[in-house]
């Protein structure tokens, strides 16, 4: 020992015994319990706890104890830092853990921390979305570089009945194909190699109707299966690919301006560009066969698919209508369904933050209105100067842009009845109307577009402005 043991009355070691250690112990590290001189205090029975002691680690577990709901959290917290049944009773002056636990429980103010910021699950992927969009319109390019070699007034209607016809059976492949790939990829890659071929012939099939001849039956049937390898290639996101294999669209268009390239090489770019899309759907779907099938897997039902193939003919119809009154409004509304399917992700991710920080569901409610509205008017604002730019009448395009972002919003979330029958009714009002040239005549387009715009927007806010669909 290093020295005298004194337990006389009045010294300072009355209520504790002093053993002096020969060389003082290193630091631990905290809480501060651990951290000890080279004194070793015991306390005498019947002193109670010592409430100094008890408030300093207190202050140290503040930050830790503030959250806890319960003594027996703290008491948890505790035994992780290592604290024992001796250094509780002669430290603290506490009879067990539980004891100590819920003093310092008691002592410290209840804390609630905000949660740790979650990444957004719904953030866009902008290069992919805007290329999505740009794949949309490239194969315009075919009709601007064959365009010397056929006549519109004959070969038009049989093009546009095929791709009427590829439109709707495409939306409902496409809904097919996602429930599909839930199965696994065999399935799904069975589900669009089926689909495709069967919606090529049946739109070929129908492209007969009109009589073009057999020369325009064979560009329909050439559109269709084109259309059926690159809704392959975007049901299972090759976007990229998609875009080289139509890259001697864009090389022949691009030379357009400067140089004649004559009528083979005007025939032949789009038949490069077709065949490499034929390939590069086959190409992707070849893994997917070879793979394992899936035990016990449950075909969904068709009809599930069925409101996804009638939005799809509404929408390819009220397109086609807009088409013969302003095309170029139409190639600027197919360029900006690459900025809707990006506002379509910002729209979940917005609404699942408007419902972190409501508090009621009438809250909620405004706070998914002000995003829905926030959206529209994004997309819409884009579209804008693409359509004044183009000399057309703005009002149409703009509620025909609405009227197909909303009916995507809704289908998005598994809505997808009340956008179809919405859609349908406007296409059929307005084909009605058109066609038979009956008044108001060109005006009813705008006007049917108008009220299934306002229809969509009320149903998305009641559907869409209640918390069960974003949790």
């Amino acid at each position: 020992m290093s020295g005298p043991i004194s337990l006389e009355p009045g010294d300072a070691g009355q209520d504790t015994l002093a053993l002096r250690l020969a060389e003082p112990r290193p630091p631990r590290r905290r809480p501060r319990w651990a951290l000890d001189d080279a004194t070793l205090a015991i306390r005498l029975p019947g002193r109670g706890p010592d409430e100094e002691a008890v408030s300093t680690l207190a202050a140290e577990l503040a930050d830790a104890i503030g959250p806890a709901v319960h003594p027996y959290e703290v008491a948890a917290l505790l035994e992780a830092e290592g604290l024992s049944a001796s250094v509780i009773k002669e430290r603290y002056g506490h009879p067990n853990l539980f004891s100590l636990a819920t003093a310092l429980y008691e002592r410290v103010p209840r804390t609630f921390p905000e949660p740790p910021r979650a990444a957004d699950p719904w953030r866009p992927d902008t290069v992919r979305c805007l290329l999505r969009g740009v794949l949309f319109a490239l194969p315009a390019l075919a009709y601007l570089l064959t365009a010397p070699l056929w006549a519109v007034e004959r070969h038009a209607p049989v093009l546009i009945v095929a791709g009427i016809a590829s439109w709707a059976w495409g939306q409902a492949l496409g809904h097919r194909a996602h429930l599909r790939l839930v199965t696994g990829r065999r399935e799904a890659s069975g589900t669009l190699l089926t689909g495709s071929l069967l919606g090529a012939a049946a739109a070929t099939a129908l492209a007969a109707l009109p009589g073009g001849g057999p020369v325009a039956l064979a560009v329909a049937a050439a559109q269709s299966l084109y259309l059926a390898g690159a809704s392959v290639l975007l049901v299972l996101a090759r976007e990229r690919l998609l875009l080289a294999a139509l890259s001697p669209l864009i090389v022949g268009a691009a030379v357009l301006p400067w140089w004649e390239p004559g009528p083979e090489l005007r025939v032949g770019l789009p038949l490069l560009a077709f065949s490499a899309t034929l390939g590069a759907a086959g190409w992707v779907l070849r893994p997917g066969r070879a793979g394992p099938a899936a035990p016990d897997a449950a075909r969904p039902p068709l009809r599930a698919s069925l409101p996804y193939g009638l939005f799809g003919l509404a929408a390819a119809v009220l397109v086609m209508l807009e088409g013969r009154r302003q095309p170029y409004a139409v190639i600027a509304l197919t360029l900006s369904m690459g900025p809707a399917e990006w506002l379509l992700y910002r729209y979940r991710g917005w609404s699942v933050a408007a419902l972190r920080v409501s508090a009621t569901p009438a809250g909620f409610l405004l706070r998914s209105a002000a995003v829905l509205g926030l959206c529209l008017t994004c997309y819409l604002s884009l579209l804008l100067p693409a359509a004044l730019l183009t000399g057309s009448d703005p009002a149409t395009p703009l509620l025909l842009a609405a009227v197909l972002w909303t009916a995507l919003l809704l289908q998005a979330f598994g809505v997808a009845w009340p956008p179809a029958v919405l859609c349908l009714a406007a296409a059929g009002t307005a084909g009605a109307v058109l066609l038979t040239d009956l008044p108001p005549g060109q005006a009813v387009l705008p006007w049917a577009c108008g009220v299934a715009a306002v229809c969509l927007a009320a149903v998305a806010i009641r559907l869409l402005g209640r918390p069960s669909p974003h949790s």
